[in-house]
Formats: structure tokens, sequence, C-alpha cells
């Protein structure tokens, strides 16, 4: 099954190697996903309540968590509040949409695929504003407490005004001529968004003037060909205590200290999927859909869990003392964390999870399907 997110883009065109089939989603054919494994539950996957948003259509649509409220979109131009199940307020932005909702709880911001950024009351559902950003938008945007930056597919970072969409700035660096086609966002953290950028690079930019506070490289692109030399940071960093985490596709793993920017620990890796983290453990998917856990102190391999081969597998959460992950057949796997084993397993539908999962309280977490189920699970 060839994982949809791992398309790449050389100077607007596609340009892939045929015998890469793993890259190309021309390929005429795939290997068939790993058959599903049996056995013994030891935790159960609660559906604490369902909804149906519409379909995510040829992109992907993250849903945003704020407390016990869902925000979900779909292609269509559909936005959906929702609590308990119920759709505390729909509204319809009359254009197709290209990327998930972006929350805080007071605005709700998504984007059409002609590039034009909307934003709504999130307690309401009433319009508050849309401007044109004049750029494809493929992530969900991120809501800050006074600015709302929405990331480009060509990388670029545009800070709109969180009253009216006024653009308050724009952050561009140079980036390398062969990228990952990606979805993923930023971590947005006080007044500091860190991103995760083509070439490797982690960087921290200040919302209030889109200035950039430093860079570290996670991983340095090698080869001899522009594919070969693809290293680009998959899904969006994750902050320990003091530490920033993040992992790289053909690249490494790292963790550095996020008060100075010394790394902690680096290990050859190649994700583009993402990671989670808790206090003790690292927890990565990487390109062979394999779900990892290393030490987060040292990087050191804690344990791996294969049977998930070719399944498309998500990005991984943590999910109390399980790690959950989606696959591209619409099942929702829950590992031990301590171990690796599959401890529980339920299905959303027959449509792929290719979103991350967003966590929901203590023990829950929020799927969005292909086919626009949106669904908190909760584990027992």
């Amino acid at each position: 099954m060839t994982r949809p997110l791992v398309t790449l883009l050389l100077a607007g065109s596609l340009a892939l190697s045929a015998g890469c089939s793993s890259l190309n989603p021309f390929a005429s054919s795939s290997p068939k996903p790993a058959q599903l494994v049996a056995f013994k539950p030891s935790a159960e996957l609660h559906t604490v309540w369902q909804a149906e948003v519409g379909s995510s259509g040829p992109y992907v649509f993250q849903p945003a968590v704020v407390g016990d409220e869902v925000y979900a979109a779909a292609h269509d131009g559909t936005v959906a509040r929702y609590q308990d199940g119920k759709a505390v307020w729909t509204a319809k932005v009359g254009k197709r949409l290209s990327a998930g909702v972006g929350s805080d709880g007071r605005l709700a911001v998504v984007v059409t695929t002609g590039g034009e950024v909307v934003a709504y009351d999130a307690a309401t559902g009433a319009l508050r504003w849309r401007v044109p950003a004049g750029v494809e938008v493929l992530a969900p945007p991120a809501v800050g407490d006074a600015v709302v930056v929405v990331r480009a597919s060509d990388s670029r970072l545009i800070g709109l005004d969180a009253r009216d969409g006024s653009r308050r700035w724009v952050f561009q660096r140079p980036t390398p001529p062969l990228a990952l086609r990606s979805f993923a966002g930023m971590t947005i953290e006080g007044d500091v968004a860190l991103v995760g950028y083509p070439g490797g690079k982690l960087v921290a930019i200040n919302l209030a003037n889109g200035g950039p506070m430093w860079e570290l490289t996670v991983a340095t692109p090698r080869g001899a060909t522009e594919l070969e030399r693809v290293a680009d940071v998959a899904g969006t960093p994750v902050l320990g205590r003091r530490e920033v985490c993040a992992v790289a596709y053909q690249g490494r793993a790292a963790c550095f200290d996020a008060s100075n920017g010394n790394a902690i620990w680096s290990r050859e890796f190649s994700s583009s999927a993402g990671m989670d983290r808790d206090t003790r453990f690292v927890y990565i998917t990487d390109d062979r859909d394999a779900v990892h856990a290393l030490e987060a102190g040292s990087g050191a391999s804690a344990w791996k869990q294969d049977a998930l081969a070719r399944r498309t597998v998500s990005r991984p959460l943590v999910a109390g003392n399980f790690v959950a992950v989606g696959d591209g057949e619409g099942y929702v796997h829950l590992l031990d964390r301590e171990s690796g084993t599959f401890a529980a397993r339920a299905r959303a539908d027959d449509s792929a999870i290719v979103a991350d999962p967003r966590r929901f309280g203590a023990q829950g977490f929020v799927i969005q399907t292909r086919d626009g189920n949106v669904r908190v699970f909760e584990v027992r």
C-alpha cells in the first residue's frame, strides 16, 4: 500500500523515480498489507461518541480538540463543532477545503483549496473573517493568542492577525528542490511556533513578528541524487519537560535541550509519519510502518512492533498506558506502552486513517477517517 503522504514535489511538478514504487502514487501495484495478527486483548477501545462530517477527498483533515470539544471539517466545505457527539454548530464555507481545523477555543480556522483563510467564532459558528492568503495550504492552521499562522505547501509561514485576518508577517527560508508533500503543521508553545522543515531543520519562530529565534539540525541530507537527499522533518515536533524532539525522513531522530539547543541524543531513522513521547519513551512510526519505542533520555531502543508492515500506519499517540495508531484500512491499534505488544483493536470504518490521532482527555483520543467518521475512543 503506497503511503499517500510520501509524494514529492520538484519545481512544482512530480519527478518520481520509476524504480521507487513505494514513493510513486502512480505505481500500478503495491505490496499487500500485512494480515492482522490474533492476540488476547488486555484493554478495551470504547467508542465514547462518533459523528460524520464528510469526506476528506484527496486531502488530509486533522480534527482539533479543545477541552471536551472537537472541531472537524470536510473537503466539501463543511466545518463543525462537536460536543458529546452532537453538532453544536455547523457552517458551510461555500468552497472546497484543503486542510483540517485549527482552533484555540475562540476561533475555528480553515483554508480553502484556493488559499482563502476562513475564521469562525468557535463558540457560535458565526463568521468572523475571511481573507485570501494566495497559497496552497495542506496543514491545519495554528491559532495562537493573537496570531493565526498558516503554512503553505512550499513551507512559507504567514502570520495573520487573529482579530481581523490582516497580514502581520511572512517567514520564508531556503528549502531543497525536492521535498515531501506533507500535511504537518506546527507546535505552538506560548509565543513560539516550532516548525519542522525540508532539509532536516527545526526552527523556532517568534509569533509576534515572524522572526526566527533559533534553528537546529535534526538530519543532514545525504546521497548522490535529489531523491536520496530528501531529509525532511516529519510530523510536528514534540515537547518534553525541557526537551524538543523531532524525526526526519531518510535522516535521524533527535532530542535537543530546549534551553540551549544542545543535542541530547540522535540516531539514524526514517519516518514520514512522525512521533510522540512521554516521560520514559519516544514513539516513532518508521517508513516501513513499524512502531518503535526509544528511551527518551538516550535514544536506545526499548521495543519495536513490526506486525503492521505496509498498513500505512499513522503517527503514534500516547493514550494512558498505551500507544494508539491508525492504519490504511480504518483500524485503530492499541499497543502496550512498556512492551509494544497488541492490547486492543477496533475499526472506525473501512476507509484510511491518515490524519494524526488527537489526544482527548487523559485516556482518550479522536480519529478522523478519510470518509469523514469522527470518533472519540476511550481506553479502558
